[in-house]
């Protein structure tokens, strides 16, 4: 398959994810928006190929893991496995409703093909260590993907993971630093400016690239080109907008967890399957 293709048909993905997601707001009517439609392309890129599961076998302990440090993007990620056919569509009608399986923030106790439960920032990035070194230590030949958000990245204990993960060389350890510009109370670079993220990384010790955030195409180049380094753990800067792809959230300062007008939501989903449509015509194009 040419790389062009393969692009085209990720984005296919993404989009779907997307719709997918919004139609889940829809159904209460707020949410932790803006994260959750930054990740969507990294998603697709992990679950459209990359990331190796088995919806029928969950448990499968050769899988790959995934932890979403940033546990408010669940929703964008609950969407993922309803696609990828961990569970049925209609269990997404229980996204943040009491007693359901699907709370705001990640729980692997609630949520089939969830590996780790999180939401409290930065913890993530410890427990997907433990999870990548406990694979070397069980000798399980698999990956540990972790998603951790800009802000996030003012905390402590991130860096403290990223000084244990190098010294340890886990080189199956891959890290996706959503850089979306934004957090909880508003700009990081006005919060806490944590200045060149490539550069920072770098100096920690991890093979680091930067890539568009909205391109599933080069998202998965940057994965294999992770996966082929050695002997260091990697790191991905995506490039991204808060709100990516949702009208009424895009770019606006107020869109981390965020209430929304029926219209707001009805729009956006008629443009998300406007979108949908358009990229399934172009992955349906001969080359």
């Amino acid at each position: 398959m040419s790389i062009e293709k393969d692009t085209r048909e990720l984005r296919v993905v993404a989009e779907g994810i997307r719709l997918v997601t919004l139609q889940t707001f829809a159904n209460i009517g707020f949410g932790h928006v803006g994260g959750a439609m930054s990740v969507i392309e990294t998603l697709a890129a992990l679950y459209g190929g990359e990331l190796r599961a088995d919806p029928d076998n969950p448990q499968w302990n050769e899988r790959d893991r995934l932890v979403m440090s940033k546990g408010h993007a669940g929703p964008a990620l609950y969407s993922t496995l309803c696609l990828r056919g961990f569970f049925q569509k209609e269990k997404l009608l229980e996204l943040n409703q009491g007693g359901g399986s699907l709370p705001s923030h990640c729980d692997m106790h609630k949520t089939i093909g969830i590996d780790m439960t999180t939401g409290s920032l930065g913890q993530g990035f410890s427990t997907a260590i433990g999870l990548a070194l406990g694979a070397r230590l069980d000798d399980i030949d698999n990956y540990t993907y972790l998603i951790i958000g800009d802000g996030e990245c003012n905390e402590g204990q991130v860096w403290e993971g990223a000084m244990f993960a190098s010294h340890h060389k886990l080189d199956r350890l891959i890290v996706f630093v959503d850089w979306n510009k934004q957090q909880l109370d508003g700009f990081t670079n006005g919060i806490i400016d944590m200045g060149d993220f490539v550069e920072k990384f770098k100096a920690f010790g991890f093979h680091t690239q930067l890539v568009d955030g909205h391109d599933p195409g080069k998202i998965k180049a940057a994965i294999v080109e992770a996966k082929r380094h050695q002997d260091a753990p990697s790191a991905i800067i995506l490039d991204t907008v808060k709100g990516y792809g949702c009208s009424f959230a895009e770019a606006i300062a107020s869109n981390h967890h965020m209430n929304f007008t029926k219209e707001q939501i009805d729009k956006a989903i008629e443009e998300a399957s406007l979108k949908l449509e358009e990229v399934r015509e172009l992955a349906n194009k001969k080359d």
